[in-house]
């Protein structure tokens, strides 16, 4: 009886998620520029969220519409892993692994401590914005949302950041790699600016627009690069929920709810990302090469639509008006990892490349 109740918002989250998917087919450009499936799903379901009509729905579509951003959501996550393979990370060598995880570790760090500290920014603000800009994005901040169990205007909030610094950098990157070229060629082959770019762009698809404008050699690396930072999602998963579980038990670090009563009705299961392990199994699933190369490309099929459809939901229940209460802080946090991933960045993938 619930899952019927659950069918008129799950229908209304595939609308959204079908209309994404076929704008992104239709207008490659869209990708191109670093806009996509996910990001255009969520756009389009704010804009109609934040629509009069909207009201007079949600009394039917409301319980589907939190099933889809909820359960779907992970397993959209799960079934990510199928892009992966534990192979990647020898593609890379072993200093692409070590740049990959100091980037992530000193961003998501700098992100919290500042957010906090300097910005006075909420937890679960903090927190959304430091996992998109140091491993995936939006995919991160998605993945990140059931452990902390932040609202959706977060969730929106530290995905608009995304957007735009991940934007920003398909445009400077190239900049960067002319004048690198210019002036320190010695630094600057495919392999390593491919390290370089897989190791502090936001998202796979702004990866892709970056390095896509530079030279299919560099592309080849930098995908590799990111893929590898994105497989550590599970492991960063499993700290942040032990972080969660530190910050509920001692009831001084304000989330997007009332603590108290969030630890006392928290379970192990709630707190711990069970599907963390799963997306690591099909990782490990996909690696073994038993999956035939038609398979993979449909579950990758599929988890594209899964995870529009929860971002679409994501979206239709996310009001404007408080994501504009959040003020500009966000996005001076935000900015502030941008300029550490492009220059930080730079400085780290150089000393590697010296020292390892």
């Amino acid at each position: 009886m619930q899952f019927i109740k659950n069918i008129p918002g799950i229908l209304f989250s595939t609308v959204v998620a079908l209309v994404a998917i076929e704008m992104s087919g239709r207008y490659p450009a869209l990708g191109k520029s670093g806009l996509s499936i996910l990001t255009l799903a969520i756009l389009i379901g704010i804009a109609i969220g934040n629509m009069p009509i909207y009201k007079f729905l949600i009394s039917y579509c409301g319980a589907g519409i939190n099933f889809s951003k909820q359960k779907v959501l992970r397993l959209g996550i799960i079934l990510y892993g199928f892009r992966l393979t534990f192979q990647d990370i020898g593609e890379v060598g072993f200093s692409g692994i070590v740049i990959d995880s100091f980037m992530l570790t000193s961003t998501f760090v700098l992100a919290v401590y500042l957010g906090m500290k300097y910005f006075k920014l909420d937890r679960d603000t903090s927190v959304l914005i430091g996992a998109g800009s140091s491993i995936c994005g939006a995919a991160a901040i998605l993945a990140t949302e059931p452990i902390l169990k932040a609202s959706n205007e977060r969730v929106a909030v530290a995905i608009s950041t995304i957007v735009i610094f991940g934007t920003l950098s398909i445009f400077i990157y190239p900049v960067i790699y002319s004048y690198c070229l210019l002036n320190y060629p010695e630094y600057c082959g495919p392999e390593k600016f491919g390290i370089y770019i897989g190791s502090t762009i936001h998202e796979v698809a702004q990866v892709v627009a970056t390095a896509d404008a530079i030279g299919e050699d560099v592309t080849n690396t930098a995908v590799i690069a990111k893929m590898v930072r994105v497989m550590m999602l599970a492991p960063f998963l499993i700290v942040v929920s032990a972080l969660v579980s530190f910050w509920e038990k001692s009831k001084n670090v304000p989330g997007s709810g009332d603590i108290e009563a969030n630890a006392k009705k928290n379970s192990f299961g709630q707190f711990f990302p069970v599907f963390a392990i799963f997306f690591l199994i099909a990782i490990g699933i996909n690696s073994t090469g038993y999956i035939s190369s038609s398979m993979r490309t449909n579950l990758i099929y599929l988890d594209n639509f899964l995870l529009a459809l929860a971002m679409g939901a994501l979206g239709l229940t996310t009001h404007l008006s408080a994501v504009a209460k959040a003020g500009i802080k966000p996005l001076q946090l935000a900015a502030v990892l941008f300029v550490w991933l492009v220059i930080g960045g730079a400085v780290i993938n150089t000393a590697a490349g010296r020292f390892l």
